[in-house]
């Protein structure tokens, strides 16, 4: 896919505080903020745009009022470790106006472990003035300085967020003083080994907009009662949703008219369908509809400074099965402080005197926290951390007290692993180095997997090997979060640019990197000699097919899976242990909620019904009838195929082959031009029409359709005051002909002037549908009379054979298309049809193009967790109970831990097996035969005791007791490869060494019991 050019763009407004990136000091490195970055882009700050084609996915998180506060917030992070240049890193993607990078210490042997810019040639050099350049590329909007100086008052004062990483308690205790005083929101991380500790002071008024990053929620309204307090009863087709202390508005009442103004109201929720608001007993009667709607309320947060929050924590628990860590932890770091503070260094690991626990790793987990908390000091969104929040994983370390790790085994060996062998020996090291993994996927989580195998040393050593895959290419929005890309690499394809990228972070990683999609398909390239020799199998997929696709195959060939996702501010973390636990594909989330039909064509009451709408129509007019159209024309079989489809699909599909070839085929722009006026009469001025003879405003049915009021209807006129639609649907119709358009609105006008537009009538007699059943019921019957009035009308193919049409398929991402220009306009002018609010480009291709909401943070942090389970996994860990599967919403904030569900156990007779069991029987007897199907079903019954009474492989039949006697006989003494090949028509590809069939069996006592499948080995 190629990248879009530079979308529409919001102008934003504000003053422009001094930044300390223009603080002058001797010890700084500055780059001129008012210096345009070198490809052009304008810095952010005052007066600056948002640039929607590189922040798409952070805009549908964020929203665009929280941007602008971002993009008006210069940030200082001091301490350029592991976990200061991950904050940095995140930060910078993120859009502020300026970072400053401070750092007083020369890069260590030990920082190579987590700092993924930094390279071993950068020892003894300062570790800020080295990451400078490398942070610099991640966003051109950014300007990003260097201070190697003291942090004094004045230096502090003209940013709006300083974090701190690295620094001793009484650094940080002095900074934090400055802070609070002046209004500067202060967080401060660490990372010890494996733990971590964070602490956010954003003053004594933060004023937070949003707490919880949802979608406003909305209902409609079937009944309000006059009352002290009064009642409102929604409609019982989906619950409210709403909770006790929620504010909300209403609008689009009828009787009750007060409501509609008044302003938000705090409700108490009585039921799923109903709730209390105030009093309503000097207000109108209630007559009917209406839309009560959430409203966000600005919430106050104070904060303790550091000095007081110290003695009286307020923690944030990550694991409720370690309720009492978070106390434990707040004195063991200040504890290693006193001691640093004493000694002048930390702990040395493993050693008897001091904290034993205590390593010198840092940074590479648990990031994330830190990562979210800084952009919502800046912009007011989410719900802050208040105040404390420690986090452990100690069930990372090695499962047997007999396997304890020694002083010797974790000393430094002046290796750019001394930070992780500090924390888990040098066995542990060389044991990553030797590991091959497939990473399947190379977006957002993919990058950042793959910076941290590089970390960790995984497959960097002999006989190690990381196969990553990705068929994408490299495309604007993907800059935002996808952090090993830069702007040179667009159009280049992900996975090759990634696994560059990663070479210069670690060159002694072995990596390969593919372009093919995984699936059925590409099972010749990633087949039984690739999965076999695999350590396990790392996702970082975008959909759920392709997940679940994977997860079967990590369960026949026995390899441990980490799943894991992100949607916005929300994480998660899965992990799949052969013979342990349960697969990905054992438990499903339920299916969304779909839109009822009847609703989409003649009764929307959301922005999302004429969303979808519009979809629809984008499909009906511009790619199914083009489809159609040319296998017509090719396929002999087209007719035989189509009168054999269900309900009234025959009729649907001829009707558009015959007004694509007859009624409506242009053969000019001009005739292009005049389909697309009288299809905008006929959608919004003639179907309005006969809606509202149907359904007319005065009357109440006594089922009244499940939308706005009647009286809100209305047909639209004047089609030149909507030249938005015409010309993008005079366009995309002209493109499905080959018939070259122009996006010249005069000309597009003056060929309007000549279009004749038949008069419509309502008519009566015409039926509405009020219900899906309805509908359901009346297509039950098909017109043969038209239908075979259809098939006559049509031209003979033979005729056609030089012409072809253009099926043309949806891409929201390219602004030249006229795809995303049609489904706006065709929206909201329905949208204004129902009166109902209209949605800008914006949020019309986030619903419209189904758009995953993304940030570099939450990926952070979920493949902070994702790295965690891989420690395990490559010890070996045994123990369910070791294995943690993580679930996230950084903006509530929340953190839940819980172990894997346990693999199901079943049984046949005495024997138990679970998803990862399955028959093994070899398929070439020792004469070099190959078994037949009796043989195959006399073998299950001598071995197993089970009389096989139907035998699958894939879809294909191979045996069933109810098959005709003459077929069985037939079988009986074939092959079983034969069989399958006769089947499935298929040939067995050379690749393959074994079949898998599926069982359906009966016991001694003949009664239907479950089995596992059979692995049939051919090779």
């Amino acid at each position: 896919m190629s990248s879009s050019p530079l979308s529409k763009k919001r102008r934003v407004s504000g003053s422009e505080p001094k930044t300390g990136s223009n603080c002058s000091s001797g010890n700084s490195v500055q780059s001129d903020p008012r210096a345009a970055p070198a490809n052009g882009m304008a810095k952010n700050g005052s007066d600056v745009d948002i640039d929607e084609s590189l922040y798409s996915r952070q805009l549908y998180v964020l929203g665009h009022e929280a941007m602008k506060r971002l993009q008006n917030a210069s940030v200082l992070v001091s301490g350029l470790r592991g976990l200061g240049v991950e904050i940095a890193k995140n930060i910078i993607l993120g859009g502020v106006k300026s970072v400053t990078l401070h750092d007083t210490e020369p890069a260590q042997w030990a920082d190579l472990a987590s700092q993924f810019y930094l390279r071993e040639e950068d020892l003894g050099k300062n570790r800020a003035e080295v990451s400078q350049p490398r942070l610099a590329e991640l966003n051109s909007y950014v300007p990003v300085s260097v201070h190697t100086g003291a942090l004094t008052e004045d230096f502090l004062s003209p940013f709006q967020v300083v974090v701190l990483t690295n620094s001793p308690l009484e650094e940080q205790l002095r900074v934090g003083g400055i802070c609070h005083s002046k209004g500067i929101k202060m967080v401060v991380a660490d990372t010890r080994g494996l733990f971590g500790q964070l602490f956010c002071d954003f003053g004594d008024d933060m004023v937070v907009t949003d707490t919880n990053g949802e979608q406003p929620l909305s209902a409609m309204i079937s009944m309000i009662t006059k009352g002290c307090p009064g009642e409102v009863t929604c409609l019982d087709e989906a619950r409210h949703g709403f909770e006790s202390g929620d504010f909300v508005s209403f609008t689009e009442v009828d009787g009750m008219k007060e409501l509609n103004h008044c302003p938000p109201m705090e409700i108490k929720v009585l039921g799923p369908y109903t709730f209390s608001i105030g009093d309503t007993s000097s207000f109108s009667e209630y007559v009917r509809g209406g839309i009560v709607s959430q409203v966000k309320m600005p919430q106050k947060i104070s904060f303790k400074p550091l000095s007081v929050a110290l003695a009286e924590p307020d923690f944030v628990v990550t694991d409720f099965g370690k309720f009492e860590h978070p106390a434990q932890l707040h004195l063991a770091f200040q504890a290693l402080h006193d001691f640093q503070r004493q000694h002048q260094r930390l702990p040395r690991p493993r050693s008897e005197v001091g904290p034993g626990l205590w390593r010198a790793r840092d940074g590479l987990t648990g990031e994330g926290g830190v990562c979210v908390t800084a952009p919502r000091a800046c912009s007011g969104k989410f719900m802050p951390i208040t105040q404390w929040l420690y986090f452990d994983a100690l069930e990372c370390l090695p499962e047997d007290s007999k396997e304890a790790l020694t002083e010797e085994q974790c000393r430094p060996r002046n290796s750019r692993y001394d930070g992780q062998i500090a924390v888990f020996g040098a066995d542990l090291q060389a044991k990553l180095g030797q590991q091959k993994y497939f990473l399947v996927g190379a977006g957002a989580i993919g990058c950042e997997l793959l910076k941290n195998f590089a970390l960790l040393g995984l497959a960097c050593g002999d006989g190690g090997e990381v196969t990553v895959t990705d068929m994408d290419t490299i495309e604007k929005s993907n800059l935002n979060r996808q952090f090993l890309f830069r702007p040179w690499d667009v159009t280049k394809m992900k996975s090759d640019t990634a696994a560059a990228a990663v070479r210069q972070m670690n060159p002694n990683i072995h990596i390969t990197s593919h372009q093919d999609r995984v699936g059925p398909d590409t099972e010749r390239v990633y087949d039984d000699d690739f999965f076999e020799g695999l350590d396990g199998v790392a996702n970082a997929l975008d959909n759920v097919d392709a997940r679940m696709y994977m997860d079967r195959r990590c369960v026949y060939y026995r390899k441990p899976l980490l799943e894991s996702g992100t949607l916005g501010t929300k994480g998660n973390v899965q992990v799949v242990i052969p013979f342990l636990t349960e697969s990905y594909s054992s438990s499903q989330d339920p299916p969304e909620k779909s839109i009822p039909i009847c609703t989409l064509k003649n009764f929307p009451n959301a922005i999302e019904h004429t969303l979808q709408w519009a979809r629809d129509e984008f499909e009906g007019l511009f790619k199914q009838p083009a489809e159609s159209v040319n296998q017509y024309i090719s396929d002999p079989k087209f007719m035989e195929r189509t009168l054999k489809l269900p309900g009234t699909q025959p009729l649907e599909v001829l009707e558009a082959v015959n007004k694509s070839l007859v009624s409506d085929r242009p053969r000019s722009w001009a005739d292009c031009v005049g389909w697309a006026c009288r299809h905008w009469h006929c959608q919004y001025s003639n179907n309005i029409r006969q809606l509202l003879h149907n359904f007319p405003p005065h009357q109440v049915s006594p089922r009244p359709p499940l939308w706005a009021p009647p009286q809100s209807q209305h047909p639209l006129r004047a089609p030149p005051l909507h030249m938005d639609y015409i010309v993008a649907a005079a366009n995309l119709f002209a493109q499905t002909y080959g018939i070259t358009g122009t996006r010249d609105v005069g000309a597009v006008a003056e060929l309007l002037h000549q279009v004749q537009v038949p008069e419509f009538t309502p008519k009566s007699g015409v039926r509405i549908h009020i219900s899906d059943q309805e509908l359901q019921n009346a297509n039950a019957s098909v017109d043969d009379s038209r239908l075979e009035e259809l098939k006559s009308s049509l031209p003979n193919p033979e005729d056609l054979q030089s012409f072809r049409m253009y099926p043309i398929d949806f891409e929201k991402d390219d602004d030249t298309n006229f795809h995303m220009d049609f489904i706006v306009a065709a929206s909201n002018l329905r949208a204004e049809n129902y009166d109902i609010p209209p949605a800008d480009r914006h949020k019309s291709k986030l619903i419209a193009g189904k758009i995953i909401p993304a940030i570099a943070t939450t990926t952070a942090a979920v493949v902070g967790l994702v790295c965690l389970e891989l420690y395990k996994v490559v010890q070996g860990h045994k123990r369910l109970e070791s294995y943690k599967n993580g679930f996230l919403n950084l903006a509530l904030p929340f953190f839940g831990f819980s172990e894997p569900i346990a693999c199901p156990r079943n049984k046949y007779y005495d024997i138990e097996w679970t998803l990862w069991d399955r028959f093994e029987v070899q398929g070439v007897q020792p004469s070099g035969e190959e078994m037949t199907l009796r043989q195959f079903l006399a073998y299950f019954k001598s071995e197993h005791r089970l009389e096989i009474t139907m035998l699958s492989q894939g879809v294909s039949m191979l045996y069933s007791f109810f098959m005709p006697p003459t077929k069985l006989r037939e079988r009986h003494d074939q092959p079983m490869t034969e069989i399958v090949t006769k089947v499935s028509k298929k040939k067995i590809g050379r690749h393959v060494k074994a079949l898998v069939f599926e069982l359906c069996c009966n016991d001694d006592s003949e009664c239907d019991i479950e089995v596992p499948y059979v692995r049939y080995t051919i090779r």
